[in-house]
C-alpha cells in the first residue's frame, strides 16, 4: 500500500449544537450527504463565487466536524469561519489529530497508522484513504502528486491560486 505524509496540510475541527447548519450555510459541500467514514472536497467563497478557501470536510462524530486545509492558510481559514460564527452554538479550533497521510491502492482502507482513516470521496475509480493522527513519517509525496494529477484533481496552491478560481473550474461541482 503506497502511502504519502502530507505535512503542508491542517486538521480544523468545528463543534457544538450548531455545527452543521453552521456549516451548511457557509460552505458549498452539501453535509446532508455526507456519509461518515468520508471526505468530500468543499470551499468556502467570496461574495463573487470564487474560491476563498479549499479543504475537505469529514465527521468526526456527532455534532463534529473536520476540516482539512493548507497548513499555510488554515490560522486564516479559522479566522475566516469565526466572522461568521456570531451568535452560532460552535467550538472552531485546530483539530487535536493534526497530522495527515493518505494512502491508495489495495489495501488504503486498512490503517498501518495509529490514526482515523476516511475516504477520499474525489477518487470515484481508484481506492484512496486519508487517515488523522498519529502517521508514520515518509511515503513518496511524488507518487501521490502523480495520482492526484492523474485523476484531475486540483490542488490550491500548486493547481491555482485561492480568489482566483470558481469551483466549476476546478471540477467542484463533479464531486
Amino acid at each position: 500500500m503506497p502511502f504519502a505524509q502530507l505535512k503542508d496540510r491542517a486538521l480544523v475541527s468545528v463543534s457544538g449544537p450548531d455545527a452543521e447548519s453552521f456549516l451548511q450555510n457557509i460552505l458549498t459541500t452539501d453535509l446532508d450527504a455526507l456519509a461518515a467514514g468520508e471526505a468530500k472536497p468543499g470551499a468556502l467563497l467570496t461574495p463573487q463565487g470564487k474560491i476563498l478557501f479549499d479543504f475537505l470536510i469529514s465527521r468526526a462524530g456527532e455534532n463534529l466536524f473536520r476540516l482539512e486545509c493548507r497548513s499555510d492558510v488554515s490560522d486564516d481559514f479559522m479566522r475566516r469561519l469565526m466572522l461568521y460564527k456570531l451568535r452560532a452554538k460552535v467550538e472552531i479550533a485546530k483539530a487535536d489529530q493534526g497530522l495527515v497521510a493518505v494512502a491508495w491502492g489495495d489495501g488504503a482502507t486498512t490503517s498501518q497508522f495509529d490514526s482515523t482513516p476516511v475516504a477520499d470521496a474525489r477518487f470515484l475509480d481508484a481506492s484512496v484513504t486519508r487517515f488523522y493522527g498519529g502517521t508514520a513519517d515518509g511515503g513518496d509525496p511524488a507518487a501521490w502528486q502523480a495520482l492526484r494529477i492523474a485523476h484531475g484533481i486540483a490542488e490550491s496552491g500548486s493547481d491555482y491560486q485561492l480568489g482566483d478560481a470558481f469551483p466549476h473550474d476546478v471540477l467542484l461541482d463533479e464531486t
